[in-house]
């Protein structure tokens, strides 16, 4: 189901986002790192970091406050590039009431491949996310 409500948006489509974990106050997206979401650096753009903080934390939220709620807000923290095959936007509540819920989102790459030419999923943290997430039920 969560996947189908991922879906339904056009952005994540045109991002190809997939939901890969969500329940029990998490979620996790992943987005398959291509050429055409870079920056003019060659990095990943931040604003596919950032829509992936902001969903990742609503539908974490989701999970604790029911399908009807809105991101009110959410701040994040670069600490590196992104670069790599996949990233991953990893949420989980951190505080939930009745009609609010606090979030935090790690946003990790994972290479795919090692120096020596071997596969490895490493993960690397590039920024830091949190957000609060109202219900409109």
């Amino acid at each position: 189901m969560a996947q189908k409500v991922l879906d339904a948006q056009p952005f994540s489509r045109l991002v190809r986002t997939r939901i890969t974990r969500f329940g029990d106050g998490a979620a996790t997206l992943e987005i398959d790192i291509r050429e055409e979401l870079h920056q003019q650096n060659g990095f990943l753009h931040g604003g596919v970091l950032a829509y992936a903080a902001d969903n990742s934390i609503t539908f974490a939220a989701g999970t604790t406050l029911g399908p009807a709620v809105l991101t009110s807000g959410f701040s994040i923290q670069y600490v590196r590039p992104a670069t790599g095959a996949k990233l991953i936007a990893r949420a989980t509540v951190a505080h939930s009431g009745r009609r609010q819920a606090v979030v935090r989102c790690e946003l990790l790459t994972v290479s795919g491949v090692a120096s020596g030419g071997s596969a490895v999923d490493a993960e690397v943290l590039c920024a830091i996310a949190q957000g609060t997430v109202l219900s409109t039920a």
